[in-house]
């Protein structure tokens, strides 16, 4: 299929204003109003969320006026960050207030074409830091689809009613089963190689091998062929589970959807959790929500990142602190990713009641029902995206700090953590979430990433019953330094100013390097490998170049020129 017939992207760029120019525009473009990423079912613009019995059908019908921001539009149901963020609150929402749910699928509205995949123009007129968080979030809603496989009890069905290219078949390969319609033209491709000199940035080519485990030459063949594969070919090559006719398509992915929400664990007569509005205070130096404080200093490039205890003790009527305080924590985090790229330390505190966050794990950790399980994943996800976040994370442990279990998983998570030795000590203490609910990316618990040399250490500091004075703490090896009150000041002040004056690009590579250490996984092979790809190939003048293949797509009789040299 030619360049110029393939449905990749919405809006091709007019002759006169190719990639280059808009890649160079975009990084000094005038600021954009900051991305918000709450939103509810009714709000929704590109999304239809439908639910019968135990099966929910979340159907893509991208409205092509309805971009994030102007500039492009959103043809054959191509996407960009807007389109992401209903996706990702409709995977929440079918968890906590639909338990009856066991099956999802997720569908055209489309006619003949499930998804083009992420918008080009959109891409193209983006800052690099901007494409580079998309790119990750895209990823972790992905990421969050599996995740409702593996432990929700939730099985997700990608029915492709047409064609899926590029970012559209990497939103496929997120679900549990592929089943393509068998019309003669509807094909999955990864187009991106042979198209515009880059490579599929969702995953693509990782859940390929690793997860649907496509033999390596066959992969090869299929990733630099523009067309993509279609039919019996897809089956055989295990690129898609099944083909079906168009005859009975609609009525064997019924079939398939009610077998596998049979096998579901989850409650039909489950008690719904509705997931109420944040609602943060917001001022240019503040957003307070009701558990969490983001505090920016610009001038210093710093935030502060604070989370209170819960005020008052678990109970079995007791409302869920855990997942106010956690979805809050998430959204603070990407409003950091995306809104304040310029910010480059986070300081990480707690205040509140160390007995009280150690009554809350209890209770979270003694839940057996459905919901106990949803909140727990909430803790979960939301601390990997704090472990995925490109910023220098510094713990700051004070008296009145309630570095506790589920809290103290963020000391553990920073870069480094400080413990304030004085009069008036602050302790951190673990929990039973301590001990193994809460994993990284890499399958590790923090604990098990941090004493990787000594794996006996996670055991010893698990047994100690208690909290750890910072003496203790020091020196179990749970936090980085624990200077007295007269070095505190000092100490910090000059930590902070250290890293202020080292390389952002430098500081987000050693930290990313450092943070998954021990075992690699689908996980971390896809944000490692994310990182390398987007700030390496899409900086290239093969892609972005003036006759490069980003630039070059879609205008007919002119081809890319290529810096032939393999590096």
């Amino acid at each position: 299929m030619p360049a110029e017939a393939f449905p990749l992207t919405a809006g091709r760029l007019p002759p006169a204003r190719g990639v280059r120019y808009l890649c160079a525009m975009a990084d000094n473009a005038a600021p954009q109003p900051p991305v918000e990423f709450e939103t509810h079912p009714s709000r929704y613009r590109h999304w239809k969320l439908a639910f019968e019995g135990s099966i929910a059908r979340l159907s893509m019908a991208v409205r092509e006026d309805g971009g994030l921001r102007p500039g492009y539009q959103l043809k054959l149901n191509s996407y960009d960050l807007g389109v992401d963020i209903e996706l990702a609150d409709a995977v929440q929402r079918i968890r906590f207030e639909h338990p009856e749910v066991g099956a999802v699928v997720v569908d055209s509205a489309l006619q003949r074409l499930f998804c083009a995949g992420a918008n080009i123009f959109m891409l193209a007129s983006s800052a690099h830091p901007f494409k580079v968080n998309f790119c990750k979030f895209t990823n972790e809603t992905r990421l969050a689809i599996e995740d409702a496989s593996a432990h929700s009890g939730i099985k997700w069905i990608a029915a492709l009613n047409g064609t899926a290219s590029g970012g559209g078949y990497e939103l496929a390969l997120a679900a549990d089963e592929i089943l393509l319609i068998d019309d003669g033209s509807s094909a999955v491709s990864l187009p991106e190689v042979a198209l515009l000199g880059v490579l599929p940035g969702t995953g693509g080519l990782t859940r390929v091998v690793d997860k649907r485990k496509v033999r390596r030459d066959l992969a090869d063949v299929f990733s630099a062929l523009p067309e993509g594969v279609k039919g019996k070919r897809a089956v055989d090559w295990r690129l898609v589970d099944r083909v079906i006719p168009r005859s009975h398509f609609d009525q064997d992915v019924r079939d398939r959807a009610l077998e596998l929400a049979a096998l579901t664990d989850r409650k039909a007569d489950g008690t719904a959790r509705e997931l109420e509005p944040l609602q943060p205070e917001v001022t240019p130096d503040r957003r307070q929500y009701r558990f969490v404080t983001l505090d920016l200093d610009a001038a210093r490039r710093l935030a502060t990142l604070t989370v209170r205890a819960p005020a008052e003790p678990a109970g079995a009527d007791a409302f869920p602190w855990h997942l106010r305080a956690f979805r809050e924590l998430d959204d603070a985090l990407l409003h950091l990713r995306l809104n304040h790229l310029d910010v480059g330390t986070v300081l990480l505190k707690t205040v509140g009641d160390p007995a009280l966050v150690l009554g809350h794990d209890r209770w979270l950790a003694g839940r057996r029902d459905w919901l106990g399980r949803e909140i727990l994943g909430q803790v979960r996800r939301t601390l990997k995206r704090l472990d995925l976040t490109a910023k220098t994370l510094y713990a700051v442990i004070e008296p009145g700090s309630c570095f506790t279990g589920s809290l103290f998983e963020m000391a553990l998570a920073a870069d480094r953590s400080y413990l304030l030795a004085s009069e008036k000590a602050a302790t951190v203490e673990l929990s039973p979430l301590s001990a193994g609910a809460l994993p990284m990316s890499n399958g590790l618990t923090r604990l098990q990433t941090r004493f990787l040399h000594d794996p006996a250490q996670v055991e010893r500091v698990l047994a100690h019953r208690g909290s750890f004075a910072p003496a203790a703490a020091l020196e179990a090896g749970l936090v980085t330094f624990a200077p007295d009150a007269i070095d505190w000041d000092d100490e910090l002040r000059l930590a902070l100013e250290e890293r202020a004056s080292l390389s952002p690009d430098a500081l987000t590579g050693m930290e990313a390097n450092l943070r998954f250490a021990g075992p690699e996984t689908l996980e971390t092979k896809i944000f490692g490998r994310l990182s390398a790809w987007q700030n390496w190939i899409f900086q290239r003048p093969n892609a972005v170049g003036e006759k490069g293949a980003l630039a070059l797509y879609g205008r007919k009789g002119q081809r890319p020129e290529f810096d032939w040299r393999r590096t």
